[in-house]
């Protein structure tokens, strides 16, 4: 399943995973533990009911003036 972390895991936090169609999430139970290869942008966590494997591939880079879409059009 690929899609986007809301926010980092972590103890004692549900994990939400919003898909690339803007109609679905994914939410775990509770975080128990989050383990982290050493070098690598992948995790195991271990929540109260099952365990996950997480590969971060990318990064979603906020835009600087807050700005929503883009027109690139003159003000």
């Amino acid at each position: 399943m690929i899609g986007r972390l809301v926010r980092a895991p972590r103890k004692g936090s549900v994990v939400v995973i919003e898909f690339s169609d803007g109609m679905h999430e994914y939410v775990t139970t509770p975080v128990k533990r989050v383990l982290r290869l050493a070098g690598r942008e992948v995790f195991y966590i271990e929540t109260v009911n099952s365990r996950y494997r997480l590969e971060v591939r990318g990064r979603e880079v906020a835009p600087l003036d807050g700005a929503v879409g883009g027109g690139g059009g003159t003000p």
